[in-house]
């Protein structure tokens, strides 16, 4: 009994909740190019959540079979001339169109349009990021304190450096910070490189240089993480710990912010990689967000809201990213055919289909075995 209870509270506190986080998303994204398609003028055939066999779905008047499909892992938008769910065109088919049908078909419309399609998926998840961080600093409003450092770790960077109690941060590498959370989240994804840090101390201004230690440490969950550190620690007295409400208009500025900082959190974790400052198992597949989706379910909607935007960002970077059967690959494609005045031929597209598939197989491949090795170790 007790083993089908933990099984229970497995299936419907990781993957209920990683279900309906991830087809939310997805149907924000397909809806972005659904959207943007019909405003074109293209026709749609289907419109899926979900791959494989279709569970259930219907048929509207204008002919778009909306459907939900058995594998919950993406979905998709089939348009009209279409070969497959990844919009690869048709060529022959296309070439048999009449004048009329062809104007309709995907591969047949103005560069622009297709162009828009596609990039309205990546651009809708960016969007629905930025809404539910305002809603979340509009509702709960957020936890902040001053950068001002309690204590400061033996042997750390910033012991090394000099730092010591009572010294306020006001700026790394130029850069302004007004909180204690800036602070670590700049440091976080700079192990092993060297930052100068400007602190204020008695009235006086100092540039003080340090290197963050590349540490393992471990989450409230229990979850292994790689991140830089400098050894300070806040405290209530002296950071003044506080609740920052926002107003509507300053909470979607906010979420703006918030966005762009995992953006470029992404692209300097992913430099960090090829550098050899952090390592590769932090990428994370469809197990350790489901494992994350129970995690965050546990602590309440505001948690599973934020994990929720902060996929949302992931998935419309990702899928940007120039690499055939992905958004970015297409759009990659037609930024060649308005150089070229003219389309890559269906021989170099189906081969760059291929190479595209392959290597999103790999990174599958490759971030499901993360998954396995951390939940193994």
């Amino acid at each position: 009994m007790d083993v089908m209870t933990g099984l229970y509270a497995f299936v419907m506190g990781n993957i209920v909740t990683f279900i309906l986080v991830l087809s939310l998303l997805v149907f924000v994204h397909e809806m972005g190019h659904y959207l943007v398609g019909r405003w074109s003028g293209i026709r749609i055939l289907a419109f899926s959540v979900g791959f494989g066999p279709e569970i259930f779905g219907f048929t509207d008047r204008h002919g778009t079979r909306w459907k939900l499909s058995v594998i919950p892992l993406g979905g998709y938008v089939r348009f009209f001339g279409d070969e497959d769910v990844s919009s690869k065109p048709d060529s022959d088919r296309l070439a048999a169109m009449s004048e009329e049908d062809r104007e309709r078909s995907f591969a047949g419309a103005k560069l622009w349009k297709r162009a828009a399609t596609v990039a309205a998926g990546p651009i809708a998840n960016f969007l629905l990021a930025i809404v539910i961080f305002a809603v979340l600093f509009t509702v709960y409003g957020r936890m902040i304190a001053d950068p001002v450092v309690a204590e400061v770790k033996p042997e750390s960077s910033a012991a090394v450096a000099g730092v010591l109690p009572g010294d306020l941060l006001i700026a790394i590498d130029g850069d302004k910070v007004e909180t204690f959370d800036e602070v670590r989240r700049y440091v976080a994804m700079r192990p092993s490189q060297r930052i100068v840090v400007t602190i204020e101390r008695g009235g006086q201004k100092l540039d003080v240089p340090m290197v963050p230690q590349r540490t393992d440490t471990t989450d409230q969950f229990g979850n292994k993480i790689e991140l830089g550190q400098i050894g300070i620690i806040t405290n209530k007295e002296a950071g003044n710990f506080r609740l920052r409400t926002y107003a509507p208009l300053e909470a979607v500025r906010e979420g703006v912010i918030e966005s762009a900082g995992i953006v470029t959190g992404t692209f300097k974790y992913i430099g960090n990689i090829f550098a050899g400052s952090m390592r590769a198992d932090q990428l994370g597949g469809p197990i350790r967000v489901a494992q994350a989706s129970g995690q965050m379910a546990s602590l309440g909607l505001g948690a599973v809201l934020q994990l929720a935007a902060t996929l949302s960002v992931s998935i419309g970077l990702l899928n940007l990213m120039p690499v055939p059967v992905l958004d970015g690959g297409h759009l990659m494609f037609y930024a060649v055919e308005a150089v070229r005045g003219r389309p890559l031929g269906s021989k170099a597209q189906e081969v760059a289909f291929r190479i595209g598939l392959a290597m999103i197989l790999t990174l599958m491949v490759f971030t499901t075995w993360n998954d396995i090795s951390l939940s193994s170790g």
